[in-house]
C-alpha cells in the first residue's frame, strides 16, 4: 500500500507560481513513476507530468514550458513547479503513484488532490 498526500495549492493571481508537494508513505520503495493529474468539474481528469525513479520526465505538451515536475527519492516526494500560471490552470491537482511488483502486478494510488485556484 501506498499512501499520498498532496499540499501547496491555494489561490495565485495569473502569471504567479505555485509549487505543489506529495508525499507518499507505506511501501515506497516499489513506487516506479509517480505523476500529476488534475480535473475541473464537469471535465475528464487531464494528465499533466510524470517522472520515473531515475528522473526521466515527460510532460502534457500544452504545459511543458511553464510546468516542471521533480521528485526527492529521498525524502519520497514529488513536485510540481508551476509558473506564469494561468486561469485555465484553475482545477484539482492529483498526485499519483505506479507500482509494479510479480506478486501484484501494476497498481495505481491516487491522493486527496489539491485546489488550485489562478484569479484576479
Amino acid at each position: 500500500q501506498v499512501q499520498l498526500v498532496e499540499s501547496g495549492g491555494g489561490l495565485m493571481q495569473p502569471g504567479g507560481s505555485l509549487r505543489l508537494s506529495c508525499k507518499a508513505s507505506g511501501n515506497t520503495d516499489i513506487i516506479f513513476v509517480m505523476g500529476w493529474y488534475r480535473q475541473t468539474p464537469g471535465k475528464k481528469r487531464e494528465w499533466v507530468a510524470t517522472i520515473t525513479y531515475t528522473g526521466h520526465a515527460n510532460y502534457a505538451d500544452s504545459l511543458k514550458d511553464r510546468f516542471v515536475i521533480s521528485r526527492d527519492n529521498a525524502q519520497n516526494t514529488l513536485y510540481l513547479q508551476m509558473n506564469s500560471l494561468k486561469p485555465e490552470d484553475t482545477a484539482v491537482y492529483y498526485c499519483h503513484a505506479n507500482t509494479h511488483t510479480p506478486s501484484q502486478g501494476s497498481l495505481d494510488y491516487w491522493g486527496q488532490g489539491t485546489q488550485v485556484t489562478v484569479s484576479s
